[in-house]
């Protein structure tokens, strides 16, 4: 079961908090965009209707409808969580999700587009968008100072740009010359 089109991965379930169903969440980004969502979709169940959100410290802890035990919270553990896109607060002039930078164009420092952005992953420690370009998929780190997320007049990500600081090769440019 797959998440629903124009959905974000928040994170997903570590396991039982408390013992009336409560799940912690290890949240991908900032946490205070869980509290005060009305439902989630949840990897094998689909969207659940959230009864309470906590805060904790580093993360939330999610009270699911129909999720009422320990037992029902443990079964979540290791489960994706994902928002309705429309479902999440809005941001600060010059913030953006990372949702909003799929489908955008990825370009060289030289202006010469090199792929569209598919996908972003948490890699642990940064970032890592999924780029589809000419010679196949890779990831991108989104790491400044080699990637910069431009914004249109709006603030909204209108595209991805390598930087001069950017290593050769990151995306297969160069390939053919090795």
């Amino acid at each position: 079961m797959n998440p629903p089109d124009d959905t974000t991965r928040l994170g997903h379930f570590l396991g039982p908090h408390g013992v009336s169903g409560g799940v912690k969440v290890y949240v991908l980004g900032d946490a205070a965009q869980l509290l005060e969502l009305p439902r989630v979709w949840v990897e094998g169940r689909g969207w659940l209707r959230v009864r309470r959100a906590d805060p904790l410290a580093p993360g939330v802890a999610l009270h699911l409808a129909g999720v009422t035990t320990r037992e029902g919270a443990e079964a979540l553990r290791g489960a994706n969580v994902y928002a309705a896109d429309a479902d999440l607060p809005p941001l600060e002039e010059g913030e953006y999700y990372y949702h909003e930078l799929r489908g955008l164009p990825v370009y060289s420092a030289a202006g010469e587009r090199l792929g569209e952005v598919v996908d972003v992953q948490d890699g642990g420690h940064q970032d890592l968008l999924v780029v589809v370009h000419a010679a196949g998929e890779d990831f991108l780190p989104l790491q400044a100072p080699y990637v910069e997320v431009r914004l249109n007049a709006q603030g909204r990500p209108e595209a991805v740009a390598l930087t001069d600081e950017a290593p050769t090769g990151l995306l297969g440019e160069g390939a053919d010359e090795a």
